[in-house]
């Protein structure tokens, strides 16, 4: 029996589709103007995150704030700082397992999402964001996400929004050892200050639960194509 081969090409890129986008996204973080938007990217969900947790724990969002370098600040008041601190870097990482997993799952979903994630996005411009940068740059990612939906086929929309839970994955992973600058701020010396565990504990913490995402995802991948 002969195997047609655009079937074994497809299937080939579906079973290993995720290692193809954990690679294209590492090269991309290695171009500086082309890695910008991902790194707003994972700020903003890093800083959303911190706001969550707050409004959860029973405190509000005062403001947030992004910066063309990819930090950003995200202003609370009330809840439960130990929550507050924790959740910045553990929800960039849930978010993009989540991004991944739902754009994985099926197109509509994905395209749900998609149109979720702008209303998300457009609600910080008006309720939290108060200077000009962080409202662009917001801008700019709600625009990113306006162009999935704009996709003529959602399979191409499910891929981006693949690639966008994985780089925000990639990023939650690095990101927390940029807190080893010498300068004790920042949301590690933040949980050292409250608790008994030094800053490298918690970095490390938050690079396992990155790590365990990923790992969680090939393993998914791999039941899908097995």
């Amino acid at each position: 029996m002969v195997s047609n081969p655009k079937i074994l090409s497809a299937s080939f890129w579906q079973k290993y589709q995720l290692y193809f986008l954990l690679i294209a996204s590492i090269i991309i973080r290695q171009i500086p103007i082309a890695s910008i938007p991902l790194n707003w990217l994972e700020s903003y969900f890093h800083e959303i995150s911190h706001g969550i947790a707050a409004l959860i724990t029973g405190g509000e969002i005062m403001r947030i704030q992004l910066f063309a370098s990819g930090a950003g600040l995200c202003t609370t008041r009330g809840g439960l700082n130990f929550v507050i601190s924790f959740f910045g870097y553990a929800g960039a990482t849930l978010w993009g397992w989540l991004l991944f997993t739902l754009a994985n799952s099926h197109q509509r979903t994905a395209q749900v999402f998609s149109g979720v994630m702008i209303v998300l996005l457009l609600a910080s411009i008006v309720f939290w964001a108060r200077d000009l940068l962080t409202i662009i740059i917001i801008a700019c990612l709600a625009f990113m996400f306006v162009l999935t939906i704009k996709v003529r086929r959602l399979y191409y929309l499910q891929l981006l929004l693949k690639f966008f839970g994985v780089s925000i994955l990639l990023n939650s992973l690095f990101s927390p050892t940029y807190l080893f600058d010498g300068r004790d701020v920042g949301d590690g010396a933040a949980l050292a200050s409250m608790t008994m565990l030094p800053e490298l504990a918690w970095v490390l913490l938050w690079c396992v639960i990155a790590i365990a995402a990923l790992y969680s995802l090939m393993k998914s991948n791999k039941r899908s194509y097995r």
